[in-house]
């Protein structure tokens, strides 16, 4: 079940991811009370503090529209893999849970009682 799970939230976060950064870039200013993709106030303070006046060009420009649009489409084609992959990913999920289970098993002790119930046989004393 919660491999299920893991992989349809994975399925929705690439899909929101997509979604954002697919149209964030190429939304007017004012639409959706967003500022203008290259006009916002967190560039202009980044800018201003590192002294790269010329980022909030370089961000405005459309090469970087362009690939920020193209990771957002890169998400979108994973999320749209995994929906067509679906049950092969939850396999997967399953058996490596499956093996990660029986790898942080704690084998069984010979001697499972607690410190101060076992015999004393002299082997934890401390010689000086």
């Amino acid at each position: 079940m919660s491999a299920k799970l893991s992989v349809i939230f994975y399925i929705i976060l690439c899909l929101e991811i997509g979604i954002v950064l697919a149209l964030l870039p190429w939304i007017p200013q004012g639409t959706l009370g967003l500022s203008d993709w290259g006009n916002n106030y967190f560039l202009l303070y980044a800018a201003r503090k590192s002294g790269m006046y010329g980022l909030q060009t370089v961000v405005a420009s459309g090469w970087v529209r362009g690939a920020v649009t193209g990771l957002g489409v890169l998400n979108l084609g994973m999320a749209f893999w995994e929906i067509f992959h679906f049950k092969q990913s939850v396999a997967a999920l399953q058996q490596v849970g499956a093996t990660t289970d029986k790898r942080y098993v704690q084998p069984a002790k010979a001697n499972q009682l607690p410190h101060h119930q076992r015999p004393d046989d002299g082997s934890d004393d401390v010689q000086q």
